[in-house]
């Protein structure tokens, strides 16, 4: 497959060639709904908790005595249909993550980068580095792209001047190439990739 190698003021510099294994595949809605909900369900903390009758504070005591009063038996003020009550199936701390095959979660990856190659939202640069870190710079970049409102910028390693020029801009979000992940890939507009890291990623992933 070939693709258009862009500089950082979005003019053609060459054509590459891509593989198609990784950027030329059908596109799966549902292997990529399963895959979003995966990523979100292991996000959850899982923290919620509440108590149940026997582990509120007090009602040791019976509140009134068994008959006479007219109002219906009660044996603590700790039952569930008071207001200071134990709650009845309350939440509980637990995991949500549930299991992905490895090769499902791979391929989940692969179809998300070729959606993205389909849907003509994937940029491809030589180069990203900064001369100095400036996030107006990073926006004329991004602005040049048509990417400066939501984009997934993905180096092939650790870039300082990327990473923090790009920290403050609202809806970019800056990943090294072992943090790629399909949630990412969908949740933004735009995809731009070094050349470098492209390579890499065919090498990983083919």
């Amino acid at each position: 497959m070939e693709f258009s190698l862009k500089d950082k003021q979005n003019n053609h510099l060459r054509t590459i060639e891509l593989s198609e294994a990784l950027f030329g595949r059908e596109v799966r809605g549902d292997l990529l709904t399963r895959m979003v909900n995966y990523q979100l369900a292991k996000r959850r903390s899982g923290t919620a908790s509440t108590k149940g009758r026997s582990e509120v504070r007090g009602g040791g005591k019976k509140p009134y005595r068994q008959k006479g009063t007219g109002n219906a038996r009660q044996g603590t003020i700790r039952a569930p249909q008071f207001r200071t009550g134990g709650i009845v199936f309350g939440p509980l701390p637990r995991s949500y993550a549930h299991k992905m095959d490895k090769k499902e979660r791979r391929l989940a990856l692969m179809t998300a980068l070729s959606a993205k190659h389909a849907a003509s939202e994937m940029i491809i640069v030589e180069n990203l580095a900064m001369a100095e870190i400036k996030t107006k710079m990073m926006r004329t970049v991004l602005m040049a792209m048509d990417a400066e409102k939501s984009a997934l910028i993905i180096v092939a390693e650790a870039d300082r001047s990327v990473e923090l020029s790009a920290r403050n801009l609202p809806g970019v979000k800056v990943l090294r190439l072992e943090g790629i992940n399909t949630y990412d890939l969908l949740a933004h507009e735009k995809v731009i990739m070094t050349e470098d890291a492209v390579k890499r990623l065919e090498e990983r992933l083919t």
